[in-house]
């Protein structure tokens, strides 16, 4: 049986077509999904069969024995050829004036199907849930094998089907759908580093190093004059440990001994007092010649008013 001058034959739909991108045609639109454009005499066909509505169709590449599936969007395209979406001419590996065979089938409705993208940068997206579901329902069907593209953010993101629930082609039209989602291609895996067994060794290091450190000392800094003079008597630099100044001493004899009261007074000045002006060097004379002092107050003589001289202002 013969329809207007084609082999459109038995009570099915089967025919071929040179397939062109959608670019052809000045619709981009039919990018973002998964229909086909096809000529006025498919739709005079198709109206005289008992068909199952929605209409979906098998697309098949005798060549390399791709398969398929996709629904129809409209009928305006010239006799003998269709127009598609690009990227599903990628997946039956069609090229622009290739043959391809359409046939009318109909799916079941989906009740799974599992998708993987192929790059990280798919889920970086702040709800990619809502992004796929936005963009399937542009969609009539899936395919398991197939890449669809996800358009978002004037950037291109491409799916696998990698599995789909009842059959290996589902229809997603008025059906609730669950997906699932596998890891994306270019994912890896943080390398999983193993436990780190305790050592003694570096126990032992802390320890050492505690015992190398110096205590702290108070009062250790240089002195200074309030009224910015310099100091008569400079206080010696304190050591990290007491023990090695008492061995220094005993070695050196008795040569050393009438300095060694002075140098100890003047690191307990320096170490556990603050003094100011000049009384930093009377403070031990003080302490060792207490009878002195009072004799010399005993000799200063009493105060006389009126003793000075005597001064004419005429000269």
């Amino acid at each position: 049986m013969f329809f207007d001058g084609y082999g459109y034959h038995g009570r099915s739909f089967e025919q071929t077509y040179r397939c062109y991108p959608a670019s052809f045609i000045e619709k981009p639109q039919i990018e973002n999904g998964d229909k086909i454009i096809m000529p006025p005499s498919a739709l005079d066909r198709l109206a005289s069969l008992h068909i199952d509505y929605p209409m979906l169709f098998e697309l098949r590449n005798a060549n390399t024995e791709r398969v398929s599936h996709c629904g129809v969007l409209e009928f305006i395209a010239e006799e003998g050829m269709i127009y598609m979406p690009y990227w599903m001419m990628e997946n039956l590996f069609l090229q622009e004036g290739d043959i391809v065979t359409v046939k009318n089938v109909t799916l079941p409705k989906g009740k799974y199907v599992k998708l993987q993208p192929h790059t990280k940068d798919f889920l970086d997206i702040s709800n990619p849930k809502a992004i796929l579901e936005t963009t399937l329902r542009n969609f009539s069907c899936l395919t398991t094998g197939d890449s669809i593209m996800v358009a978002y953010n004037n950037k291109k993101y491409y799916i696998d089907i990698v599995e789909t629930k009842p059959s290996n082609a589902i229809s997603i039209i008025e059906t609730d759908c669950e997906v699932d989602f596998a890891p994306p291609l270019d994912y890896k895996e943080p390398e999983r580093t193993g436990p780190s067994r305790p050592s003694k060794a570096p126990a032992e290091v802390p320890e050492a190093e505690a015992e190398v450190e110096p205590k702290f000392n108070p009062f250790t800094g240089g002195a200074r004059r309030l009224d910015g003079k310099p100091l008569k008597q400079q206080p010696p630099p304190s050591s990290s440990s007491g023990s090695s100044d008492k061995q220094a001493n005993v070695t050196n004899g008795g040569s050393k001994s009438g300095a060694a009261p002075s140098s100890q007074t003047s690191t307990r000045q320096s170490q556990g007092k603050l003094v100011f002006g000049s009384n930093a060097n009377r403070a031990p004379e003080k302490q060792k010649e207490p009878v002195k002092e009072e004799a010399q107050k005993k000799e200063e003589p009493k105060f006389q008013p009126f003793s000075g001289k005597k001064y004419s202002l005429r000269g």
